[in-house]
């Protein structure tokens, strides 16, 4: 497979789509690329960096742990997604780690870059605000179902926040779901977590495929069920 130029990588990295040419060489030269093997930390809560990065291929998970080294994962960022706008912003250390998933391959772009960018082009600065609001109702979601969901509802939220449509009616998760995983989401134990998705699968709403693919079926159209509602846990 050929090897991209930064150029041709700024092209396909949505946050850049709207450069001029002068400005996306300008971003092309002043970018570097780094490499991130599984657990390693891209950036680190209560650090300061001076780039931005944007992840070109695997997975990121962004986290924050507390004094007591329990760790809640608060997104996953996947190829186009970028990290570390909040510390260039206002100048303050990252408010969370996030550490490679898997092997994943990241775009750097240092800090005078990146405001040089802010200020020559409105559709970027646009781009960069409209992360921002996305993050802020993921943060405002997940503190409503943290305040407002018992276990079981903050556990089929996730799993209907994971799951993306298959072009054929249904709901599908990709690959294995992470028992400890959703459990660092949600606030809850990894046992709890297990119980209530087994429940689900028992009452119809989730089904485990042999191809490792989870589906996620409407509630309303599970057999015999007219509503979800919480097992006796």
């Amino acid at each position: 497979m050929a090897i991209l130029s930064n150029l041709e990588l700024i092209r396909r990295v949505p946050l850049f789509s709207n450069l001029a040419p002068a400005q996306a060489e300008v971003v092309a030269a002043s970018v570097s690329k780094a490499r991130f093997k599984r657990g390693d930390a891209i950036v680190e809560q209560g650090q300061k960096s001076n780039s931005l990065g944007i992840l070109l291929t695997g997975r990121a998970r962004v986290v924050k742990t507390n004094e007591r080294g329990r760790e809640v994962i608060l997104a996953t960022l996947s190829p186009g997604d970028y990290l570390g706008e909040m510390s260039l912003i206002d100048n303050q250390p990252h408010s969370a780690t996030v550490r490679a998933d898997i092997q994943t391959d990241v775009l750097i772009l240092g800090r005078a870059e990146f405001a040089r960018c802010l200020s020559e082009n409105t559709a970027m600065a646009y781009a960069v605000m409209k992360g921002l609001v996305l993050r802020l109702r993921q943060a405002d979601r997940k503190i409503e179902s943290l305040a407002l969901m018992d276990v079981y509802g903050r556990v089929a939220r996730v799993l209907i926040d994971f799951a993306k449509p298959d072009g054929k009616g249904h709901l599908v998760i990709e690959g294995k779901v992470s028992r400890q995983d959703v459990a660092k989401m949600i606030g809850a134990s990894r046992e709890m977590v297990s119980r209530v998705i087994k429940d689900l699968e028992d009452r119809g709403f989730v089904e485990q495929m042999s191809d490792g693919t989870t589906v996620v079926h409407d509630r309303r159209r599970a057999p015999g069920r007219t509503s979800i509602r919480p097992p006796a846990i």
